[in-house]
Formats: structure tokens, sequence, C-alpha cells
């Protein structure tokens, strides 16, 4: 992963803690082993406001500390500013004469943070971590991969040749250019619309293909659906079919590495539709009780599968569900990779640097189906799907703009979209031609001695198979 030095600006500090980013910032921490962050605008020497827009601190906290108010005795009551106020454990809270219910929601919805336009043109006086040629360039790349990729394997499924497959249409940029902003250090905790981010950490296509169809070189030994990516060289954990059993475990490993005292952090993706599960919840809870360096990035794409948001939940997204449980949040435009980049670095640094939780909720469009088993054609209209497809592809966008600096050209884009291709379908066929696990595998990296019971399973499938071959792939050896 290449990084270039890039310097922060007094002024874009200040426009990052405004409200119309969502109090967002981002600060130049010298002490960081990880590179600089310089700022795309012009620097100055003066001393730089804490990121996300709180106050700076002077020393780092230590290992345990809270940044809490200090406990008090219940029920006392005191004068505070010539407000009656309850001097309550978790801090002072004021009195009012009049009954006031909190307001369900605001009059304007949280606004979202963006750097390119549709056009792929950068919006006036934008604030964002510069990007160099070589970044910017292997971005692109990989976004193309990815959605050549995903063209390859969705037909593959279609012909029979793998069973499942799950496609990233429209969500390129969340993908990739929240990879690029980490490092090789970080932990990852999938969904299953994330192999953007393994691609950016170097898993190859080969591997790729030999976990869509679970032959002998599948890490996972073919015991796993294709697209459960995993890789323990990449600090990438294994995808799981459930709904947002990963975030809990987020924040597991990032107050591991808190303890540790790691230059680290944990990235966690989800759905929206995993906002309503109830592991979310406790995660949020969890990681700001106990001030833990993870980043929450919500692909808030539309549809959880045939579930639109709408019919999901009443509040202004995800992104204001972090502020009721005291998380600091931002919603950026999932479609622009420069913000999604900026976004996720600034969060880094301050996840790394003050061990605070944050969330990001990327707005994006879930372009294609939910997977093959699933046709959204059913539940939306196929005008909506195309409009996202065509008019607001992240990928057409970040490419406008790396022309615009003249760093790409149409004979470029051929060579990549014809060899990406190429090396995709010879990956494909020694992936199919490879041999697949034994039956034996199935048993195995659960016991270090199996159980009688387990072995009895494992004596009457090998029975099975050989009393009925026609029912069982031929292909598999017993």
């Amino acid at each position: 992963m290449a990084f270039i030095t890039l310097k922060l600006s007094r002024n874009i500090l200040n426009q990052f803690k405004s409200s119309k980013l969502a109090s967002f910032s981002l600060i130049n921490h010298s002490s960081l082993s990880s590179p600089s962050l310089n700022h795309h605008n012009n620097s100055n020497n003066s001393p730089s406001p804490s990121p996300l827009g709180e106050e700076s601190i002077s020393s780092p906290p230590t290992l345990f500390s809270a940044r809490r108010f200090e406990s008090t005795r219940a029920q006392k009551h005191v004068k505070f500013d010539h407000k009656q106020v309850l001097d309550f454990p978790g801090g002072k809270v004021a009195f009012i004469p009049e009954m006031r219910f909190i307001s369900e929601c605001f009059e304007e919805r949280v606004p979202c943070y963006r750097v390119l336009d549709d056009n792929g043109q950068l919006f006036m006086e934008s604030s964002y971590v510069q990007v160099s040629e070589e970044v910017a360039l292997k971005m692109y790349s990989n976004m193309v991969t990815l959605q050549t990729m995903d063209t390859i394997f969705y037909e593959a499924q279609r012909q029979g040749r793998i069973s499942f497959y799950l496609t990233t249409i429209g969500e390129e940029a969340i993908n990739v250019a929240s990879a690029a902003a980490l490092s090789f250090d970080d932990f990852v905790f999938p969904q299953y619309r994330e192999p953007g981010v393994l691609l950016w950490l170097g898993f190859s296509l080969q591997e790729f293909a030999n976990q869509c169809f679970g032959n002998k070189a599948d890490y996972g030994k073919g015991r796993q659906m294709p697209i459960h990516y995993g890789s323990n060289k990449h600090n990438y954990f294994t995808v799981a079919s459930t709904i947002a059993t990963q975030i809990p475990h987020a924040v597991g490993a990032a107050y591991s590495l808190k303890m540790d005292r790691k230059d680290a952090c944990v990235v966690t993706y989800f759905g929206d539709g995993g906002t309503s599960e109830g592991d979310f919840h406790a995660a949020l809870n969890f990681a700001a009780v106990l001030e833990a360096p993870v980043i929450f990035i919500c692909r808030n794409n539309g549809w959880a599968i045939s579930t639109p948001i709408s019919d999901q939940f009443r509040s202004d997204g995800v992104v204001v569900r972090g502020r009721a449980y005291g998380v600091r949040s931002i919603r950026v435009d999932g479609n622009d990779a420069l913000a999604m980049y900026s976004a996720v670095r600034a969060a880094r640094e301050v996840a790394i640097q003050e061990h605070r939780p944050i969330l990001i909720e990327a707005l994006s469009y879930r372009a294609g189906h939910h997977s093959t088993s699933d046709d959204s054609t059913k539940y939306r209209p196929v005008d909506e799907i195309e409009w996202w497809r065509t008019a607001q592809d992240p990928v057409t966008r970040l490419r406008k703009w790396i022309q615009s600096n003249g760093w790409w050209s149409d004979e470029n884009e051929s060579e990549l979209r014809s060899n990406t291709r190429k090396q995709l379908l010879h990956a494909i066929q020694a992936a199919e031609k490879a041999d697949k696990p034994p039956i034996a595998e199935l048993f195995t990296d659960v016991y270090n001695v199996p159980p009688s019971n387990l072995q009895e399973q494992e004596n009457r499938l090998r029975e099975t198979v050989k009393r009925h071959p026609e029912d069982y792939p031929p292909d598999v050896p017993v």
C-alpha cells in the first residue's frame, strides 16, 4: 500500500468541525507510526484541534482511563449557573419547568460528506486527504477488477459451475477506498459484500476462484459457501452468513489491541439490515463504554434483501444511532472513493490515538441483485436500478477524476479490462480442474481427537456415498 505525505490546514479542520460535515475532521499526529496525513489545502504550523471535532487533549489517555464525569451522589440538588440541576452519576442534569419530549426526528437530515460530484469533479473548497497518483490508480484498478470479477463469477454461477454468488455492484468504492485507508496491521471483520477489501490487501484472483469452487486449495477446505472468504495472512476474518454476528467480535478484537497497546485498529463492515440486529446495538454500546479502537462501516445500500430502509427504521438512517451510544459518527457518500478514503483515514487516526470507536454510514445503492438467489426486479423498479448502475456508478466517477488529472487514458482502460478478464478466466479454469478436498476434511479442525459420535458420522457418510454414488459429486475423494 502506498501512502504519501499529507498536510492538514486549519481552515479544513474547521470545516470538518462544522455541523455540515457531522463534526468530522482530520488531524496530523506526528507520533503515529503510519504515514502522517497531509491535507489537500494549504497547511500552517498552528496547533490543530483534535480529530472529529473534539477539544484537543494535551496528553494521550492512559490505557484504561475513561473520559467520563466523576461519580457523584444521586438525588443531590445543587445550584449550577442559576438553574436547578440534579447532580447525578454521569454528570449534572438541568431541571426545566415545562414538560418537553425529545423530538423523534430533526427538520433537516444529517448531511453527507462528499468530495467528487457526479461528473468526477472536485467540489469547490473540498476538504479531503490528498491521494497520490500511485494510490489513485491502484484504487481504480482494484475497483475495475472487482467489477469484472463480479460479472464473470455471476455468469459462472448461472452456468451451474459454482453454487452461489453475491456481487458488490455499486459498492466498489466502499470496498476498495476504505481498504486503501487502512494499514496491513489492522484487522477486518467483513460481512459478505467486501471482497474488494481483501483484493486490496493482496488476495489473488486464483485464491478467490479457489474459494468459490471449493477445491483443495481453498483455505476453508470447501466447507463454506462461495464468497465466504477468509485469510489469516491478511488479518481478514472468515465471512459468516449470519447477519451482524461479526460486529461484537470486532469490538472484542479492538479491545484486545488496546490492551496490548498495538498501533492498529479493527474495522467491521455490515449492511443497513445488520443494524436491526441486537448484535449491532450491543457492539456499539460495548465499544463506547470500553473505548475500543474500532471503525464501524455501515453500507446503507437502501435494501436488506427485499426490505427497503423505509420499512426497517424510522430514524434518519444509521448515522444518528451512533450518538445514542456515545459513538462519534459521520455520513459519507459511498459512491465517492475520495470521500470514503478521507473519512476512513481520519477515523483510523482517531480510533488509535484517542481510543474511540467511530461509526461511518456510507450511502450507496445495491445496483445488483442481493445474490444469485434473488431477483430484485420483483420488489423495485428496473429504471431505478439502471439509473444507479449508470449515473451513480462509483467506478466511472473515479475514472473521470483520474483522467482529468492526466493519469489515465482510453488505451489504459482497454488494456486493464482485457488483462483482468483473461486472468480471471484462467483462474476459474485452474480452480475448476483442481481436486476437491476429501470427505475426511469435513470432520477435522474442531477436535484434536475426534469423539466417537463424529467418527460414527464420518463412517456412515462414507457408506452412504458408496451405496448411492449417483447422488454425490464424482470428483470428491471418499
